[in-house]
């Protein structure tokens, strides 16, 4: 989905982001919106017809944020441990406050009651995410940073799922720091000889 957005629908989107991270799809609605960018329902309607193609341009964008991210940790760091762990020392901002969480992880909670444009636009984002982690490991596989039981794309799925689980922890437990920890023990198990 390609996005292109006007300055209101941006900071649209931006409070839409924000509410997504602290109670998912069910738990915001256009009044929610309206609050908080100070616009009628009806103006919001206007650059997005309904809730499911709001959540949609929203995770597109967030889409293209992360692709971003990724490319500019491909850039800064060479080194594929390097890049992982400076990835996992990012995602950490997903545990800092109560409101704080991956939308990706949230939305993926509620995939069964999703309309299937934002359910298609989640599952791109994980597949994203596992294809990239599944790059740096396996570049960290050849040069022996790395070692893997399974493929470099299980691996990479096991890890994205062991982050995201530490994320929810973190949130259940209120316990940010315990993020670091998982992520720490997580990269110590695939640099480890098995």
């Amino acid at each position: 989905m390609s996005v292109e957005l006007s300055p209101r629908a941006s900071e649209i989107v931006d409070q839409t982001t924000q509410l997504l991270a602290a109670g998912g799809y069910s738990g915001f609605s256009y009044a929610d919106v309206s609050d908080r960018v100070h616009i009628c329902k009806a103006s919001i309607h206007h650059h997005f017809p309904n809730k499911a193609t709001l959540v949609q341009t929203v995770i597109a964008c967030h889409r293209r944020h992360v692709r971003e991210t990724m490319a500019r940790l491909d850039r800064e760091f060479p080194d594929p441990l390097k890049r992982l762990e400076a990835y996992m020392s990012l995602r950490t901002q997903c545990t800092e406050g109560p409101s704080s969480m991956c939308i990706g992880v949230m939305l993926a909670a509620e995939l069964p009651m999703l309309p299937k444009e934002v359910a298609d636009e989640v599952g791109g984002y994980f597949k994203d995410l596992a294809s990239w982690l599944a790059t740096i490991l396996e570049q960290g596989a050849k040069q022996g940073q790395f070692h893997l039981r399974d493929t470099a794309l299980v691996e990479a799925q096991a890890l994205m799922s062991t982050l995201h689980g530490a994320m929810l922890t973190a949130r259940a437990t209120n316990a940010p720091a315990s993020f670091d920890a998982i992520s720490r023990t997580a990269i110590h198990q695939l640099t480890s000889q098995r």
